[in-house]
């Protein structure tokens, strides 16, 4: 399969001791540091004051998914602790169907220690204001890659799926945090913007943002646009190839208004700055999507795959207004007022960025393919960035400390 060519994964390394790896959140959203590069300069301060830093009229992109209750924790009656958590639906396959769901429905799940379930149905119980929920999984199929299909029943079947996986699941905090999920956690690893539900993890750049901070930037002249891309097992998932062509990236949802894609075509002098790498790959995704319609390759408009920017035909110099025109030109045609689709979209050193100028995102971990997208970004300095935080004690990962990153320019 064509790809950006061979990318030594060892390239992408550095040491993290443990103890930078945030496991608790500020109190306050806005404290944490912030670390600024623009084109070889790095500079520190506090997120409080990104509108410093931030261009005026810049185009800020957020990530609207929110978080479930992904993490369901059974029990064999032997008392082997079997998890089970869910990456998306697959019966039926819409995510905000699925969470409708009564009595009934079917998902993509890693299920841990798996070696202990051999057979049979597993079941959960949990009592809620007064009432037993009863949660139901049974195996029905290996779709490899370590997945299963599961299909849930309960009982009072009446209750919709969120509600059972909002009462009875946990919130799915990164197994980097070694502690289990707290009351406050339900608060602190969601965006104060996130309503869409259907992610697995945080888009974590969002956690920053306070009510105050984006009435500074709006004061500033910033506008406020927001795409969803539910964050699942394509984000996450580790890479264990020494050759990242190798790696294999999982669709992610995609859901982007008309109306977003029209501030994007009618405001091409504005800095678009992305929220999280989430929003960096949908933005980016948006572009590639247009170029297919430009090519009259419709058939595969609902996907981007993961190496399609990659493509000799990808190269072909289609503007990113040609590219938004024709995406516009399709949302009327159908008469929608979204478009919806999924990415495989990885980004790595070597791809050409078509719409983000800015990124605002956390420290992420080494040999990860978020890594990679920052390299993409600011190239080699990457290095200097991290070494900078590293020797300026700056908290890592989920809850960690966030970065500004320009992308270089000449």
């Amino acid at each position: 399969m064509p790809g950006p060519g061979k990318i030594a994964l060892s390239r992408f390394s550095y040491d993290l001791p443990q103890e930078r790896i945030a496991q608790f959140p500020l109190e306050r959203r806005d404290e944490s540091r912030l670390l600024v590069y623009r084109n070889g300069i790095i500079t520190g301060d506090l997120f409080t004051r990104i509108d410093h830093y931030l261009p005026e009229g810049a185009l800020l992109v957020f990530n609207d998914t929110r978080v479930i209750h992904a993490r369901l924790q059974f029990k064999k009656p032997g008392g082997a602790g079997i998890e089970i958590f869910c990456l998306e639906p697959l019966d039926p396959p819409d995510f905000q169907l699925a969470f409708r769901a009564k009595e009934f429905c079917r998902w993509k799940c890693l299920v841990g220690n798996l070696k202990r379930w051999k057979g049979g149905d597993l079941v959960l119980e949990n009592l809620s204001d007064g009432k037993i929920i009863n949660l139901t999984a049974t195996r029905t199929e290996d779709l490899g890659d370590g997945c299963h299909a599961i299909a849930f029943t309960w009982d009072p079947p009446e209750l919709p799926f969120l509600s059972v996986l909002e009462t009875i699941g946990q919130v799915p905090l990164p197994p980097y945090i070694h502690r289990p999920a707290e009351a406050g956690d339900d608060q602190r690893y969601q965006t104060i913007y996130a309503k869409n539900n259907g992610s697995v993890a945080a888009p974590t750049a969002g956690l920053h943002f306070t009510p105050e901070v984006l009435s500074r930037l709006e004061a500033k002249g910033s506008l406020f646009e927001k795409v969803t891309l539910h964050v699942g097992l394509g984000t996450f998932r580790p890479v264990t190839v020494p050759d990242i062509s190798e790696h294999m990236m999982h669709a992610e949802q995609i859901i982007v208004k008309k109306k977003t894609i029209e501030t994007l075509y009618n405001n091409p002098e504005r800095p678009v700055i992305a929220v999280g790498t989430t929003s960096v790959r949908t933005l980016e995704s948006l572009y590639w999507l247009g170029v297919k319609l430009t090519e009259g390759k419709t058939g595969t408009l609902a996907e981007v795959g993961q190496w399609d920017p990659y493509l000799t035909s990808g190269n072909s110099g289609i503007s990113l207004k040609q590219s938004l025109g024709h995406l516009l030109e399709y949302l009327e045609r159908n008469d929608l007022d979204a478009l919806t689709g999924s990415t495989r979209l990885m980004i790595v050193p070597g791809y050409s960025y078509k719409v983000t100028s800015g990124l605002i995102t956390n420290f992420h971990m080494p040999q990860s393919t978020l890594l990679l997208l920052v390299a993409a970004l600011i190239g080699n300095d990457w290095e200097k960035a991290y070494r900078y935080a590293l020797d300026h004690s700056y908290r890592f990962l989920s809850y960690g400390d966030s970065c500004l990153f320009f992308k270089n320019i000449g």
